[in-house]
């Protein structure tokens, strides 16, 4: 069972409806699942409710230029972002454009709710705030 991390903590996961890929499009599909090299600009975003990027390693950052990328095309619906993401990236996650990540139950264990709270105040704690002291 998937662990979704917000703003406020560890919550489960509310979404009810069926994912489709680019590759095999389901009729009543209202959300999408993108693999980490997909290209934001090939995305049909007419319908869709929420889309889930693919973290398949922590050091994979390509999701939060698929992110950015999708949010300046008007992409204005849930973004998710699922997989190896840590609770270091949450901010950055967050700033990218991310409205949430999906994680497993083993990392939720190994990095508690507490570590990915600390990152929440994600507008204000970035590196300029601590270059100003």
């Amino acid at each position: 069972m998937a662990v979704i991390v917000t703003d406020q903590g560890f919550g489960p996961d509310d979404w009810t409806g069926c994912f489709a890929t680019p590759q095999t499009p389901a009729a009543n599909a209202k959300g999408l699942d993108l693999a980490s090299d997909a290209r934001a600009e090939d995305v049909a975003l007419d319908g869709v409710d929420l889309i889930r990027i693919d973290f398949p390693s922590f050091a994979d950052g390509r999701g939060f230029s698929i992110a950015r990328a999708l949010r300046r095309l008007g992409y204005t619906g849930r973004l998710r972002a699922k997989g190896h993401v840590i609770a270091d990236q949450y901010a950055m996650a967050r700033r990218s454009g991310f409205d949430e990540v999906e994680i497993d139950q083993d990392l939720a264990k190994r990095q508690p709710e507490d570590q990915w709270l600390a990152r929440a105040n994600w507008q204000e704690h970035d590196y300029r705030a601590r270059l100003r002291g």
